[in-house]
């Protein structure tokens, strides 16, 4: 990682002192960098283990967004200590994270090979007893008397039903017990999943649950689209009021999403402030559903911050892009992001903004 402070501390002393080397451009360079480092960081983090990394790119982002060419040596080296200090929490949130998951596995071999030693010992138990009941049999053989024979049979003949009964009634219980502790883990298993598809600060889908959810829609060659919504002014939001007020304003604005759009579609953060909805129908139907769904995700949002309760309009911009066979998810999501870019531009050029029309990009034949 670069360190600010070895480079303010190593810069050369000019008859103008080291403020000189400050507008010369160079640290302001090495600042972005940093700035792109860490953020970088962030989104490895999230991409490696999503159940805890999401936290760590929020921290890491705010640590960058504090970041300025005007910092002094000691403020850099604060601002270094931080990043390294979040980084050794994140490594052992991690390594709690994974030692939770790999201890249910190791529970569940556990109960499975409990469950085939219980099951060995029960028809070693039964084998023992039919060798016994064979052995009464092959001495009925010398037998004379016919009574006596019967006599005989007839017992061994109920020794025998009654271990053939005690080894299904006992197999069937080992089965309906090992069926038992399989669906508890196979719940369990299924919560972790559905825990590792949401994002971890609104409660929708990851970035990593869409992607896959829409490159299995490209490889089944369904008919979809894909908005892309980024809220407008959302910089402005952290800056004036805080990151604290920038999260609860997505969350807000997260459920009001989830809550216009259909069971069936899809809805997700993307990144940042940016969300995706993947929406199944045809594009004309998806442009429809889209202007229906503005009116209810833009309004007035009441936040809680450190002075108080404050009420916000927010808007926001949507690309939509419509799937067109033979296209890569890459593509496809790339004209959606123009689509709201546009949508954007257009915004800062009216004075109206709640009255824009979604903005759609046909692919390039």
């Amino acid at each position: 990682m670069i360190s600010i402070k070895r480079f303010l501390d190593g810069a050369p002393v000019v008859e103008s002192g080291p403020q000189e080397v400050r507008d010369g451009g160079v640290l302001p360079a090495v600042v972005r960098a940093y700035r792109g480092s860490l953020e970088a960081m962030g989104e490895s983090s999230y991409e490696a283990c999503p159940g805890v990394g999401d936290g760590l790119k929020r921290r890491l982002a705010g640590l960058a967004a504090g970041l300025s060419a005007a910092m002094s040596g000691e403020e850099t080296e604060a601002a270094r200590e931080a990043v390294e200090q979040e980084l050794r929490e994140w490594g052992r949130s991690t390594a709690r994270h994974l030692h939770e998951q790999a201890g249910e596995v190791k529970e569940l071999l556990l109960t499975m090979a409990g469950t085939a030693e219980a099951v060995g010992t029960r028809d070693k138990r039964c084998a023992g007893q039919m060798h016994e009941v064979t052995e009464r049999l092959a001495r009925i053989a010398t037998l004379d008397d016919l009574s006596h024979i019967r006599t005989a049979i007839a017992k061994s003949a109920n020794e025998l039903k009654g271990s053939i009964e005690r080894m299904e009634a006992e197999g069937r219980a080992a089965v309906e017990d090992l069926r038992r502790q399989v669906k508890t883990y196979q719940a369990k298993l299924d919560e972790a999943e559905e825990l590792a598809s949401r994002d971890a600060l609104t409660g929708v889908r990851n970035r990593l649950s869409l992607e896959s959810m829409i490159e299995g829609r490209i490889k089944a060659g369904q008919q979809f689209a894909v908005a892309m919504v980024d809220l407008d002014g959302f910089k402005g939001v952290n800056d004036t009021y805080g990151h604290q007020a920038g999260d609860e304003l997505l969350v807000q604005f997260a459920s009001e999403l989830r809550s216009a759009c259909r069971s069936a579609d899809a809805v997700g953060r993307w990144g940042g402030d940016e969300f995706v909805l993947v929406i199944e129908s045809s594009l004309a139907d998806a442009t429809a559903r889209i202007e229906r769904l503005r009116p209810w995700i833009c309004g007035d949002y009441t936040l809680k911050t450190g002075s108080g309760v404050v009420k916000l309009h927010v808007n926001a911009s949507i690309g939509l892009a419509g799937f067109e066979p033979g296209e890569t998810m890459k593509a496809l999501m790339a004209r959606a992001d123009k689509a709201m870019y546009e949508c954007k531009a257009a915004a800062r050029g009216s004075r109206n903004t709640a009255s824009r029309e979604v903005r759609l990009l046909q692919r390039a034949s």
